[in-house]
Formats: C-alpha cells, sequence, structure tokens
C-alpha cells in the first residue's frame, strides 16, 4: 500500500521550497556578499568539521506520534542538497583545455560558481520491525565530476563546464515504540547523521559544505495510519507529544488538508499543511520573503546586473528571464489575495430570502457585481437567493486612517487604572511576555508615549519614545517607536480615571511595525 501520488507531490511542492530557501538570495549574484555565505538552514555538516565551528550539526532528529494498526509501513524519502563546484574551461591550442574565472560562448557568459544537486534515500519499513534498536539504514554517494560541453553558433565546442562533487557517507536510523496508556500511540524517531570522513583538512565553512547535507528534511508517510499534529492534537495525547525530541527539525502535517497520513519534517518551522501561495509565479529562493517585494527589487536590476546574475547560476539566469517576461495581471496578482471572507453586518434590501441588490452609484446604477456567484450559493446547501452580503472597506486595510472608529493618536489603555495616551509619561518593564538582551538596557527607563495601537487581533501595543533619545525625534518623524505590551509599562504622575475599561476601545487595527522586539507587523496574507 502507497500513499496516494497527488498527495506526494503536494507537499513535495512545499519541500522544494524548502530545499532550494536560501540557495540563491536577492540580488541573485555571486558578487553578493550574500551570496557567498549561502546555505543556511537543515546544514548537517561531517563530524569532523566540529573542530572548526562545533555549533555546526552533523545530525537531526525527528520524532512525532501515529495511530496504526501493528502490520502498517513507514516509507521515508530523505531529501537534501549536495554541493557540487561549478569550474570553467576554455578551449585550448592545440587540443587542450584552459581553466578561466569567465567564459562568453555564442552571447551567454559563464562563471565559476558553487552549485549544489539533488539527492534523495528511500526507505520502506515494517513498523514490527523497528521495535528496540530500531533500523539503520547507511546509504552512500559516490564523488566525481561530469564535463558539460559549450558550443558556439558554429556548433564549434568552445569551452565547457566541470561539474565536481566529493563524496558522502550517512546513516537513517528509524525506531518505533507505542505511548504507554489506553491509546497506544506510536512514537516514531527518524534520525539523519552525517559519518561523512572528509579526504583533506577542514579549515573553512566552504570546506564542510563539500561534505554536508544541505537543506536536509524528510517526507515520512504511513499508508493506512493517521499521524498526531504536534501543534493541534488531542488533550489525550499532549504529555506524549511534549516528550517528542526535535532536534533541528519540526514535523507537519503535509499534503492537502483533511489528510493525515504524511508528514513533512523541515528544518524550517512550518504551520500543518503548509501550501504554495497560488499567485507565486514560481520559486524566488527566498520563500520567508514576499514575492512582489522581490519581483519589483528583482525588475529594477539594471542591465549589468542583470547579465551577471545569469552566468551565476542556470536558475539564477531562469529567474530573471521569467520575471522580465512577467505579464502585468500576473504582477496584480502578487499585489494581496483575502483567504476567506466573513458575513457582514450590513443591511440587507429587499424581503427575506430575495437576492440582495448591488450597491448604487451617484447616479443610481449599480456600482459593481454583488459578490459570490450568481447561480449557486458559496456555502454547501445555500441557493443563490441566500448569498450573504459582504462589508467593504471604504479604504485601503493598509491605511490607519481608513478607519475611522480608531485614532492612534487620540485613543487610551487603561494601565493599572490609569489613562494612558499620546503625551503620557511612562517607565518601561519589558519582559512580563517577552524579552532579549536589548531590553536589559531599557528596563526601569522612562518614556513618552506616541501611540495606542490595536492589531488585527484586537491586542494592544503602546508606541513609546524613550526620554531623553537623541534621535527621538527622527525616529518620530519616520514614524519609529518602540512598542510594548501594557502590561509592560508603569504610568508616572497621572490620576486614575472613573470607570473606564482597561483595554481601551478594542477596535481591531493594525498598527506600524518597527525592526525592534515590539514591533507591530502591517503584513496580511
Amino acid at each position: 500500500m502507497s500513499l496516494p501520488p497527488d498527495q506526494v507531490a503536494h507537499a513535495r511542492a512545499v519541500a522544494d521550497a524548502i530545499l532550494y530557501e536560501g540557495y540563491l538570495l536577492y540580488p541573485y549574484r555571486q558578487s553578493s556578499r550574500k551570496n557567498q555565505a549561502r546555505f543556511q538552514f537543515g546544514v548537517l555538516m561531517p563530524p569532523a568539521y566540529a573542530a572548526v565551528d562545533a555549533n555546526e550539526p552533523s545530525a537531526s532528529q525527528t520524532e512525532c506520534l501515529a495511530e496504526c494498526a501493528g502490520d502498517a509501513r513507514v516509507q521515508i524519502l530523505l531529501r537534501f542538497l549536495h554541493v557540487q563546484q561549478r569550474l570553467v574551461q576554455a578551449a585550448a591550442d592545440p587540443a587542450g583545455w584552459r581553466e578561466v574565472p569567465v567564459l562568453n560562448v555564442a552571447g551567454t557568459e559563464f562563471t565559476r560558481f558553487t552549485e549544489a544537486t539533488e539527492r534523495e534515500e528511500r526507505a520502506d519499513l515494517a513498523v514490527a520491525s523497528l521495535g528496540g534498536a530500531g533500523a539503520e539504514l547507511p546509504f552512500h554517494v559516490d564523488g566525481g565530476e561530469i564535463a558539460e560541453d559549450l558550443t558556439d553558433a558554429r556548433g564549434t565546442v568552445a569551452g565547457r563546464l566541470i561539474h565536481r562533487w566529493d563524496a558522502l557517507d550517512g546513516v537513517l536510523r528509524v525506531q518505533a515504540d507505542r505511548v504507554a496508556g489506553p491509546y497506544q500511540a506510536l512514537r516514531l524517531r527518524v534520525r539523519v547523521e552525517n559519518r561523512t570522513e572528509p579526504g583533506g583538512p577542514l579549515a573553512a565553512r566552504e570546506d564542510g559544505l563539500r561534505c554536508a547535507l544541505v537543506a536536509a528534511h524528510t517526507l515520512i508517510g504511513i499508508p493506512g495510519g493517521s499521524f498526531i499534529s504536534m501543534t493541534d492534537h488531542p488533550e489525550w495525547a499532549a504529555e506524549a507529544v511534549a516528550a517528542c525530541t526535535n532536534v533541528g527539525t519540526w514535523p507537519v502535517l503535509a499534503g492537502p488538508a483533511g489528510r493525515r497520513d504524511l508528514v513533512l519534517s523541515s528544518p524550517v518551522i512550518l504551520y500543518d499543511h503548509p501550501e504554495i501561495a497560488p499567485e507565486s509565479a514560481g520559486d524566488l529562493f527566498d520563500a520567508t520573503e514576499i514575492d512582489e517585494i522581490l519581483t519589483l527589487r528583482t525588475m529594477a536590476l539594471t542591465d549589468e546586473e542583470k547579465r551577471e546574475a545569469r552566468a551565476t547560476d542556470p536558475r539564477a539566469a531562469d529567474l530573471i528571464d521569467r520575471l522580465d517576461a512577467l505579464p502585468r495581471e500576473m504582477l496584480e496578482r502578487l499585489h494581496g489575495a483575502i483567504r476567506y471572507l466573513e458575513p457582514g453586518a450590513g443591511p440587507v434590501t429587499g424581503s427575506p430570502g430575495s437576492r440582495a441588490s448591488p450597491p448604487a452609484d451617484a447616479a443610481g446604477a449599480p456600482a459593481g457585481p454583488l459578490p459570490g456567484p450568481a447561480a449557486a450559493g458559496p456555502f454547501p446547501g445555500a441557493a443563490a437567493d441566500d448569498i450573504p452580503v459582504f462589508q467593504t472597506p471604504s479604504g485601503p486595510w493598509w491605511d490607519p486612517g481608513a478607519d475611522s472608529s480608531v485614532s492612534p493618536e487620540t485613543d487610551h489603555v487603561v494601565i493599572g487604572g490609569v489613562a494612558v495616551a499620546r503625551g503620557s509619561r511612562v517607565r518601561m518593564r519589558p519582559g512580563s511576555r517577552r524579552a532579549d538582551a536589548q531590553d536589559l538596557f531599557l528596563i526601569g527607563r522612562e518614556a513618552l508615549v506616541e501611540a495606542v495601537l490595536h492589531d488585527v487581533d484586537g491586542q494592544v501595543h503602546v508606541a513609546v519614545s524613550p526620554a531623553g533619545d537623541p534621535v527621538a525625534e527622527l525616529q518620530r518623524s519616520h514614524g519609529r517607536f518602540l512598542y510594548f505590551a501594557p502590561d509592560e509599562l508603569e504610568p508616572i504622575g497621572a490620576e486614575p480615571p472613573a470607570d473606564e475599561p482597561e483595554h481601551g476601545n478594542g477596535n481591531p487595527r493594525c498598527g506600524r511595525g518597527d525592526s525592534n522586539p515590539h514591533g507591530v507587523s502591517t503584513n496580511r496574507t
């Protein structure tokens, strides 16, 4: 029994984004310092590299829970990138080759670069065989090289690319046991270890990367079984989930929503059933960034910068060409998407059960079509006459001034019985919810309240400027402040108001963000 191919393909699409996360970074040129320090996620170095940097691991471990029969099977797909060197050689006379840093053939430029190729290792094991010490599955990748000829417009070989890689050795260790208790859930452990012994000394990270498993992750399936979510698990599984030890990776339910027989264990923390946004026009190798921003920045590169990017790597060349030819309608799709809508509380015209009339403009003509389909209701079992009316915002969602029900400069929040608003003096007490090293310098310092903000979840955030800050005026002109939760502030010199609620007006609204640990994000997905 195997998992449905479409389900695996769905999960692999997300896994591919993880595999190439950080492979190339904007502006996609190897002369950029960012692209000289790549491969940051899921890197399993050879054990010998610990002498260079003990913080780089050589193994990762996934532990998760599943419900399955005793005769079930576990299917594992380990995927990673294998770093290889690309060298450029020009044809020399007489028949020979000369290594060069750059070669132009038929109008296309080629340069030396550190690239990578995909590797996969598979396992199909019976759950009954994984008790005790479990199974240990070694794998090996031979070192080698291949040559790729480069021909000019006349078909003459003008040069070649040499792709060279080192050998790799590793082991996949799988073990399973039943959790104590009436539910008898299966605790599954999948450990990936790099056991490569480099052929020479390792002096720098570049040396270790040639023998590393990069962006290593696993797809783990139990056909006919059901994995338990690590973040949304039933109460009876809470203790067993908390006891799971995941090192350098995190398992989430994968594939279409509703399926629970496949997990993706990724070095990048994801939510259950992650998906690639349908608006995405293709991989930008930085899946945690915003596609629209990266697309616009890439399109704004100069011709010389694009030429260098194309010469850096074939994937960079494809990315540049794809974005240069991106249709306007595709670019507009990147600007934003609403994944769900909830019925608004606006009035419905007409008698009960009749269709609502569309809003009219000043001349009385319909201003637009009704939301939702015309022939059928938007929900299962709903008829066309049951289409709900959705409220349309009067202004852009990202503009704080678009919602007249909130006013960051005049709203207030009650802290310890004292109304705190713009102009109030407070003392900063960070750390009641979260803190970092920078907060140590703020504890007990006085600050001036600049605004009281409400985010889309109804949480209150207070924007402040530290008293005596020499750049406060400049920061204020840019709208850059420190942000605190109300319980992280202590009012100074104010009298409590009479019968005020503790949470201000409670209207949800996004405030401005900052790059500090108390920033409020205005992004909506």
